[in-house]
């Protein structure tokens, strides 16, 4: 499986066509769930998806001769494209009855599935809206700790909270192929900690040129092409 671990997006942004683009196009759907009268806070929603997606990365269904391993391998070798879907009440109750996982936050429910092709969407899901995944923090988030995992979003993109989901999932997931075994085992052993903070503008510029995971979008909604979006600051990594 080839591994592209220095840039993402809804699918990952080069200005050459790479073997990527040839390949069978395939997509991670996540589902948040946004129940009226309680949404889940923005950043936890964020922290969840990114969440979501390591988990389904970790999980034996997806390794091996495990059922989701052949869409898991088809996605990874074509553009990594996520996409993020709502959904409330009965919509939600359906999608969980589709196979995949469901991750909890404080306040927020991402339920992942296993990658479809990009023209193939399981009916209960290409139902669900794309848009109405704007959400708000009812206080600023406090401080990541020195020593947690943290997706670094770009203090100068205005991003939906549904593209800023997507976003986080890619960086978690650039993080997590530039880590060894022994790394990720300790990670997944944790719990997968992780947290999303907004860079400062000034600290900005010095994340994107320290070798860290570099999230690029695609450029296929809200932003241009070639973006950065999110850096990825693990402390393996560092």
């Amino acid at each position: 499986m080839s591994q592209e671990p220095t840039s993402a997006g809804d699918s990952p942004f080069r200005s050459e066509p790479s073997a990527r683009d040839d390949a069978p196009q395939f997509v991670l759907p996540l589902v948040v769930r946004i129940e009226r009268g309680a949404p889940p806070a923005r950043t936890d929603a964020l922290e969840t998806s990114a969440r979501a997606v390591l988990v389904i990365l970790d999980d034996e269904r997806s390794a091996d001769d495990g059922e989701w391993a052949a869409a898991m391998r088809d996605w990874q070798d074509a553009r990594i494209r996520k996409v993020v879907r709502r959904a409330r009440g009965a919509e939600w109750r359906r999608a969980e009855t589709l196979p995949g996982i469901t991750v909890t936050g404080k306040s927020a429910e991402v339920r992942v599935f296993p990658p479809v092709p990009l023209d193939g969407w399981p009916k209960e899901l290409a139902k669900l809206q794309v848009s109405g995944t704007d959400l708000d923090d009812p206080e600023p988030p406090v401080d990541a700790a020195p020593s947690a995992p943290v997706l670094w979003l770009n203090p100068d993109l205005d991003m939906s909270a549904g593209k800023a989901m997507a976003q986080t999932g890619h960086a978690a997931q650039l993080a997590w192929w530039e880590l060894s075994d022994e790394e990720r085992a300790a990670w997944r052993d944790a719990g997968f900690p992780l947290a999303v903070r907004t860079a400062d503008p000034e600290r900005w510029p010095e994340l994107t040129t320290r070798g860290l995971p570099l999230v690029r979008d695609a450029g296929f909604t809200e932003i241009a092409p070639g973006s950065c979006t999110v850096v990825a600051d693990h402390p393996a990594l560092r």
